[in-house]
């Protein structure tokens, strides 16, 4: 079973290393490596060109493009495995045997289009931080809150094709649209440990933009709703307590962290 991931960059020179690393040294022998760069002017394509110079797993595109949604599109329309992922730049695998045992479980369990895991929250230098398990899952308490961790999950390419992929409209929270389409679809199989790592750092979108990424998912939730023709009301209540608990969170996240720089 081939396994695609894709990683989007953009001026990521200080931290893509760790992620190209990680994922080449998967043992799953059925790997292809898709790296999307925005154009960038900060030494990023000469790292990427000189680890594709060497390795023909990986195959990348360096170009404009028309933000994070697109970025990704691209990746998956250049990808060939039957099996996706993203893996932004400042995110790595937990280990060489993540992809083998995903690759594992999407072939014991045939009728599942995608399946999820825990992650580490680690600083710039890869100390951990705090673990973040993975959630129990119903589509239920998917509508009331993204309890989908990016960096671990993976999803069958058909069926990120067939829902229709990432929205170009969104900047934060193309994910949580994502996993509400592919919920409809069918659950995904939960994996009761970590797969991969997210460095938390001030340059990060999803700290620095904490508050945005927060109120954009709030806007998708409520047009989900509406287009099931579901009751607002309790959601809004909820949102606003959340809201402030979300910013507490990545602030006291952000200070374990002790550093703003990026990983």
């Amino acid at each position: 079973m081939k396994i695609s991931v894709i990683t989007i960059c953009y001026n990521s020179a200080a931290q893509i290393g760790r992620a190209i690393e990680s994922v080449l040294a998967q043992s799953h022998p059925e790997l292809e490596y898709v790296i999307v760069d925005g154009g960038s002017s900060d030494g990023t394509v000469d790292i990427v060109r000189s680890y594709a110079s060497r390795d023909p797993r990986i195959r990348w595109v360096s170009e404009p493009d028309d933000g994070i949604s697109d970025a990704m599109n691209k990746g998956v329309a250049l990808a060939t495995g039957e099996i996706v992922a993203h893996l932004h730049s400042d995110e790595y695998y937990l280990d060489p045997g993540v992809l083998a045992e995903v690759a594992s479980i999407f072939e014991a369990n045939p009728e599942r289009v995608w399946l999820t895991g825990g992650f580490h929250f680690v600083d710039p230098s890869g100390r951990f931080l705090r673990e973040i398990k993975v959630r129990r899952y119903s589509y239920r308490r998917l509508i009331h809150s993204n309890i989908i961790l990016h960096p671990a999950t993976f999803v069958k390419r058909s069926a990120f094709l067939q829902v229709g992929g990432f929205d170009l409209s969104l900047r934060y929270c193309m994910d949580y649209h994502l996993w509400l389409r592919l919920g409809a679809l069918g659950d995904p199989v939960t994996v009761n440990h970590p797969l991969a790592c997210f460095c938390v750092h001030g340059g990060s979108r999803s700290t620095m933009e904490a508050a945005s990424a927060y109120a954009e998912e709030f806007q998708v939730r409520l047009e989900f709703l509406e287009k099931r023709g579901s009751w607002q009301f309790p959601y809004r209540l909820e949102y606003l307590v959340k809201k402030e608990l979300n910013r507490i969170f990545i602030r006291r996240l952000i200070a374990l962290a002790g550093t703003e720089d990026a990983c």
